[in-house]
C-alpha cells in the first residue's frame, strides 16, 4: 500500500494506492498557512476494515507535523480517529 500526498490550489488529498489501483482518499481544504480541514474519506468497499482510513490519516498528520500546521477534522471517521488515538492529538486544533 502506497499513500500519496497531492496538493493543489486550496485543496490537497492522500490517496491510497495498491499495485497502482487507487483504493481511498481523504481530502482536506487549506484553510490558511497553518490550518487544514479534513473533509472527506473514502475506502472501496473491498479494502474496509484494513486500516487504509488511518493510514492516509497518518500520512496528513505526519505532513502537518513537518510543517507545524494544525488540523480540524470535520469528517466523522477523521473526528472519530482523533478522539480514538491519542499519538496523532498534537496537530488538532
Amino acid at each position: 500500500m502506497e499513500i500519496l500526498l497531492k496538493e493543489y490550489e486550496s485543496k490537497g488529498s492522500a490517496t491510497a494506492q495498491d499495485n497502482d489501483i487507487r483504493v481511498g482518499a481523504m481530502t482536506y481544504s487549506i484553510a490558511g498557512p497553518e490550518l487544514i480541514i479534513i473533509d472527506s474519506t473514502h475506502v472501496e468497499p473491498a479494502y474496509n476494515g484494513k486500516g487504509v482510513g488511518q493510514q492516509m490519516l497518518y500520512k496528513i498528520v505526519e505532513m502537518a507535523r513537518e510543517k507545524n500546521i494544525k488540523i480540524i477534522p470535520l469528517c466523522p471517521f477523521a473526528a472519530s480517529m482523533f478522539k480514538k488515538l491519542d499519538d496523532i492529538r498534537d496537530v488538532l486544533k
